[in-house]
């Protein structure tokens, strides 16, 4: 007989969320710094903070240095999100976009340069792949669920691969 599943709790009212956000520093980033207490589409939010935040740092970083601040966001994301999932009670919610943000650096970061319409149309890429999860994603998102640091890479596992699906479509675009 299957074990009973804990039933997850109703998200809080968005006030108790910033109030969330701001009593650990995890909890701010796994919540895109306030982008993911949008009222719609949090990933939507989180992925447009996060092209908007890339934006701002490839003014003062180099290549090299965007990708060891993407590397180390990947893992510091891992943590965060373990983290806030497990004091939030709900094993992927739609609150935390951390995922969302690391995913749309490494679409900018491997498919730069592009002008705002190449940048635009990534964005959409990635949003569809993401919300959407056709195939690898639907997979991705459904190998790792739960809570604890499996769970917590399962949240950014299917970005990742969602990230991945949106370069293989700007590889295709450009070779054609």
């Amino acid at each position: 007989m299957p074990e009973p599943q804990p039933h997850a709790p109703p998200p809080p009212p968005r006030y108790s969320l910033r109030r969330f956000m701001l009593s650990h520093p995890l909890h701010l980033v796994a919540l895109g710094f306030g982008s993911g207490l949008s009222r719609f589409a949090p990933g939507t939010v989180g992925t447009a903070w996060g092209w908007l935040a890339y934006l701002v740092m490839q003014m003062w970083l180099t290549q090299a240095q965007l990708g060891l601040v993407i590397a180390g966001s990947l893992v510091l994301g891992w943590i965060a999100c373990t983290i806030t999932a497990r004091h939030m009670g709900v094993s992927d919610p739609g609150s935390i976009v951390w995922d969302e943000v690391v995913a749309i650096w490494i679409v900018l970061w491997l498919a730069m340069p592009m002008g705002f319409w190449g940048q635009l149309i990534a964005f959409g890429l990635f949003r569809f792949f993401d919300a959407a999860k056709p195939g690898p994603v639907k997979w991705a998102d459904q190998l790792f669920k739960g809570f604890g640091w499996r769970g917590g890479f399962g949240i950014m596992f299917d970005d990742l691969v969602a990230a991945f699906c949106t370069l293989l479509v700007i590889a295709f675009w450009r070779w054609i």
